[in-house]
């Protein structure tokens, strides 16, 4: 490629995709509109498909210093009785692992082997994408600098990586409007704590309207964890002036409601006290697009699919796109006719992802559970039949395309 490849959104899907591009000998610059990129953000899972993509760029030994590698997951009800429960990345059969991580470690993480491999001048920030023009053999893509000022950088495409609320979708899609709210709300926090479980072991408790999340992210030199975890209720009524992501509030919104929840494995009103900062992030997605990409531009990631934190899929899917889109623009064809092929396969492949998140994905047996069992039960088998819990994580597995048969080959 004679021109270098313009990415809009220096997160973990542009920052992977700079070093795929890279790997494979193709000029690359990374534009981010914010000043400075901070460790911002929760924890996040990556899941084996992606993690294949990640070991493959030479990032192991960097992942497994500031990473858990998940071995369980597992589903409670609310009284913390076991519905569900499987092994997951290596102990499930994977040749990668599950990794459980901070986010903001995982994108510096990034932007630092980004820097060392490529030269410290790669990522342009504070460099906002407001529009492009497309000549048919290139584009020029048009940033807003912090200063005010306009700039125009030509290359031979631009790929927007720029998240749920991108710029690029805005300009393709101008009536779309914003994320659509999904009736429910996220208070999510990190706490230090002694580790629950096998202290690897990510888990769910409660039903579609009441949920907990928790798992680790990190150790701590005293034995203590880095414990990543979700508070979720249904809020039918939330105002959209409310409806931003991001926002910091007070356990007092959403506590009352997991007060009770004291388990023999975890005290889980203690690990919410033991929280400095809470952020609230309202359950959003948006519908799946008809097209991602015109001519010499195209979506990744978050731009082209949003999907509800279900099943763990939402930054491994973006990997996915990444190897996905250099495969196609390492072989010789036109940039446009590579970016239709890619948007080919990853355009139904996530669209389905999304659909069935909405569905509440794996999640399902909480809340068959709940409809089921609602004080209770001494025995899951009378309640949901384990083969009808093997089939609901088989088919989201299958359709999210981390089977152990199609990670493995």
């Amino acid at each position: 490629m004679a021109r270098k490849v313009l990415i809009a959104g220096a997160g973990p899907v542009g920052l992977t995709l700079t070093l795929l591009l890279h790997e494979n000998g193709i000029d690359v610059e990374l534009y981010e509109s914010v000043t400075e990129l901070k460790p911002l953000g929760v924890g996040i899972n990556l899941l084996p498909h992606s993690v294949r993509v990640l070991h493959q760029l030479g990032l192991e030994a960097a992942l497994d210093d500031i990473a858990i590698r998940t071995s369980n997951l597992q589903y409670y009800n609310k009284f913390g009785q076991l519905i569900w429960s499987e092994p997951r990345g290596l102990a499930a059969g994977y040749q990668f692992p599950q990794y459980s991580i901070h986010r903001g470690y995982f994108q510096q993480m990034l932007q630092q082997t980004v820097q060392q491999r490529l030269g410290s001048d790669c990522i342009k920030t504070a460099h906002k994408l407001v529009g492009w023009s497309d000549s048919g053999d290139g584009i020029t893509a048009r940033f807003l600098q912090g200063d005010g000022n306009l700039t125009e950088v030509a290359g031979s495409c631009l790929i927007a990586a720029d998240g749920i609320n991108s710029s690029a979708r805005r300009i393709l899609y101008p009536d779309e409007g914003d994320p659509i709210y999904g009736g429910r709300v996220l208070w999510r926090g990190t706490s230090l704590a002694k580790p629950f479980l096998d202290g690897r072991t990510m888990f769910m408790a409660g039903h579609q309207d009441c949920k907990f999340v928790a798992y680790p992210i990190g150790e701590q030199a005293d034995g203590a964890q880095l414990i990543n975890w979700i508070a979720e209720l249904t809020v039918t009524d939330l105002k959209s002036e409310m409806q931003n992501w991001n926002r910091e509030v007070s356990t007092d919104k959403f506590g009352a409601a997991f007060r009770t929840w004291r388990f023999d494995w975890l005290d889980i009103p203690a690990l919410i006290d033991q929280c400095n900062h809470v952020y609230e992030f309202p359950l959003s997605d948006r519908d799946p697009l008809p097209k991602w990409s015109f001519g010499n531009m195209t979506l990744i990631g978050d731009a082209a699919h949003p999907m509800y934190p279900i099943g763990s899929n939402g930054a491994s899917q973006g990997i996915l796109d990444a190897e996905n889109l250099v495969a196609e623009l390492t072989r010789s064809q036109p940039v446009n006719e590579a970016f239709m092929s890619y948007e080919s396969v990853r355009r139904p492949a996530t669209a389905k992802i999304v659909l069935l998140n909405r569905q509440n994905g794996p999640e399902q047996v909480m809340q068959l559970a709940e409809e089921r069992a609602p004080d209770g039960f001494s025995d899951i088998e009378n309640v949901i039949p384990r083969v009808e819990l093997e089939e609901i994580a088989a088919r989201y597995k299958q359709t999210a395309g981390f089977t152990v048969e199609a990670v493995n080959r």
